[in-house]
């Protein structure tokens, strides 16, 4: 099996050449922009299988096919969440969300080993999804939750909401007041609901209102250390794969 790797931010290609390396697989070839790549693609037999980020240094990596019709199959690594994935489940497309996990990434990739090779190739409506990341579509955010307290129902607005973090197989927003509560949604169902604006997923366990931000720290690894204004019961870091977003974010 032949594969590639086409992103932007070396160290987070080095580091996702490394994993499949663990699987036994060899990604030799890695391309870091959209220019790059159509020369590549021009001018070598494509891979079996694309390792493809999203959003490139030069624009997004969708223009690669505008300009090279490509036979191999892709699984996209995205950081690019808050549009990115509604857009792919509705289109079933296959999708890593960085920073990339061990285990999520054995699973992508034994999915396509598992395929028959008439569904190997690529066959997808790359004009929609990029209009959807472009302009995404106008959704009606969450502004309030409602949470069971004992007997009682307690409502919450968002704005009183420091971070959602995921702990021990639960989900809890922490607010304002200093309280804890648990919520029936995982972190993958909030990413839908929140204002892409307002909250950012600054790692697998972390959302982060921008409201709420105090202060922030380098931390080792490159990354951040973000202080809340309230919430202090374990450290809140940036992934080292999202602080580039993370930066983008706050602007």
């Amino acid at each position: 099996m032949t594969v590639i790797i086409i992103e932007d931010e070396k160290p987070s290609a080095r580091r996702l050449q490394r994993q499949l390396k663990v699987l036994n697989i060899e990604a030799e070839t890695m391309l870091h922009s959209v220019e790059e790549s159509i020369e590549w693609f021009q001018n070598n037999p494509h891979p079996d299988l694309i390792f493809l980020d999203i959003q490139l240094s030069d624009g997004l990596s969708f223009e690669i096919f505008e300009t090279v019709e490509i036979k191999s199959a892709v699984i996209f690594t995205t950081a690019y969440d808050e549009y990115a994935l509604q857009a792919f489940k509705l289109n079933s497309i296959d999708y890593l969300l960085k920073p990339i996990d061990d285990d999520d990434l054995e699973v992508a990739v034994k999915k396509y080993q598992e395929r028959t090779p008439q569904k190997q190739g690529v066959t997808l409506d790359f004009d929609d999804i990029k209009k959807l990341l472009v302009n995404p579509i106008d959704r009606v955010y969450k502004k309030r939750f409602s949470i069971k307290v004992g007997q009682h129902l307690k409502l919450i607005n968002i704005d009183d909401i420091e971070c959602f973090y995921s702990e021990n197989k639960g989900t809890y927003a922490y607010t304002t007041e200093g309280r804890n509560y648990l919520l029936d949604s995982t972190l993958d169902q909030l990413e839908d609901e929140l204002e892409p604006q307002t909250f950012f997923r600054i790692n697998r366990k972390f959302f982060v209102n921008i409201n709420a931000i105090k202060d922030m720290v380098s931390y080792t690894n490159s990354r951040l250390q973000i202080k809340l204004q309230s919430y202090n019961e374990q450290d809140v870091i940036v992934a080292r794969e999202r602080v580039k977003d993370f930066k983008n974010w706050l602007e």
